[in-house]
C-alpha cells in the first residue's frame, strides 16, 4: 500500500483509526503496533505520533471509535431503551470479535459514554430513577454485554451455535432488567 512519487499519502485521525480497526478485526489488538499500522496506511510510523502520542491512546481511541458505533435508540421506555442499548453493544461485539478483548480491558471515555446514553437517562429520570441508579442499571447491563460477548468469541471461537449464545444473552438480559424494574416501581 506503499505511494510511489508525488504526494505523500494524508494521515487524519479518522483515517488511522479505520486502519487501527481492520488490523485489530483481522490479527487482534496485540498485532496494533505503530509499525504495523504504518505498514497498514503505507507510512513512515513515526508519522503516526502527530495524530496519536503512543500506542496506548491509540488503543483508546480505538475503544472509542468501536464503541461510538452503538446506536441506542430511544424507545417508549427505559426498560425498552435499556434493552435496545444492550443488543446494539451487543452486535457491535460480535461484528468486531477480535476487538472483544480490547473493549474489555480499556475503558470507554467517560464523556463519549454519557453522551451516548443520556436519552436512556433522561427516561430513567422522567420515570423517577435517580441519575446514580440509572447509571448502575446502565452500566451493570453493559458489564453483563461485555462478559457475554468473551464468553460467545472466547480465545478460539465460539463452542456453541449461536442460537445458544443468542437465547442464553436474551434470557440473562431480560432477568437483569426485570430486577431493574423491580426496583424502580
Amino acid at each position: 500500500m506503499k505511494q510511489r512519487g508525488g504526494r505523500p499519502a494524508v494521515l487524519s485521525l479518522d483515517r488511522i483509526l479505520a486502519a487501527a480497526v481492520e488490523v485489530v478485526d483481522a490479527e487482534g489488538a496485540e498485532a496494533l503496533t505503530m509499525r504495523r499500522l504504518g505498514a497498514q496506511l503505507g507510512v513512515a510510523p513515526m508519522s503516526l505520533y502527530r495524530h496519536v502520542p503512543n500506542r496506548d491512546a491509540l488503543l483508546a481511541a480505538v475503544v472509542n471509535r468501536l464503541f461510538s458505533e452503538v446506536e441506542p435508540a430511544l424507545a417508549q421506555s427505559w426498560s425498552e431503551t435499556l434493552y435496545g442499548f444492550a443488543a446494539a453493544y451487543r452486535r457491535m461485539l460480535l461484528a468486531h470479535p477480535r476487538a472483544v478483548p480490547l473493549l474489555a480491558t480499556h475503558p470507554v471515555d467517560v464523556e463519549l459514554g454519557m453522551r451516548l446514553v443520556s436519552g436512556l437517562l433522561d427516561q430513567f429520570a422522567a420515570a423517577g430513577v435517580t441519575r446514580e441508579e440509572g447509571l448502575t442499571a446502565v452500566q451493570s447491563v453493559g458489564v453483563y454485554v461485555l462478559g457475554h460477548a468473551l464468553a460467545q468469541v472466547g480465545p478460539h471461537g465460539p463452542t456453541a451455535p449461536t442460537e445458544f449464545y443468542d437465547t442464553w444473552f436474551d434470557t440473562g438480559l431480560r432477568a437483569m432488567i426485570t430486577g431493574f424494574s423491580a426496583v424502580h416501581r
